[in-house]
């Protein structure tokens, strides 16, 4: 779904830093895997949130229906964290991310992969169109 060259820093749009704590290693001195995936979703929450998007209070909230971690260097604490995200599709009910971790300086990518949403009632949990002020922020940072 991703292009495997998005390896650059310059490919996304879109950063938000965070440490690394020492309790995200495994018993290897390495990032658990989980820890990736939970680092990709507080990118994107924050993305959203600074976006507009009101999580405990909007009619139409985004559920996590695909996501992806391709993992290319192993990182660990202290490491800290440059998190990349581009928004590479926008569908009527649907967005998908490219998203991308990096270590603070580095150009090249520790791990990249993908996080699909898709935009549903909060009471019906039927699909719903993007809200349009959610749309324009995603096709700006496109």
């Amino acid at each position: 779904m991703i292009n495997n060259e998005w390896l650059d820093r310059d490919d996304y749009r879109y950063f938000y830093t965070i440490p690394t704590r020492w309790n995200d290693n495994d018993q290897f001195g390495h990032l658990n895997n989980v820890i990736y995936y939970r680092l990709y979703e507080a990118l994107i929450v924050q993305y959203l949130t600074e976006a507009g998007l009101d999580w405990m209070k909007d009619a139409i909230i985004p559920y996590a229906a695909e996501s992806l971690c391709r993992f290319r260097k192993a990182v660990s604490f202290p490491d800290v964290l440059d998190l990349g995200l581009r928004v590479i599709k926008v569908g009527r009910t649907s967005v998908v991310y490219a998203v991308a971790m990096f270590r603070k300086g580095e150009q090249e990518a520790a791990a990249t992969g993908h996080w699909v949403h898709v935009y549903v009632d909060r009471e019906t949990q039927q699909p719903m169109p993007v809200p349009g002020f959610i749309r324009e922020v995603m096709l700006r940072d496109s």
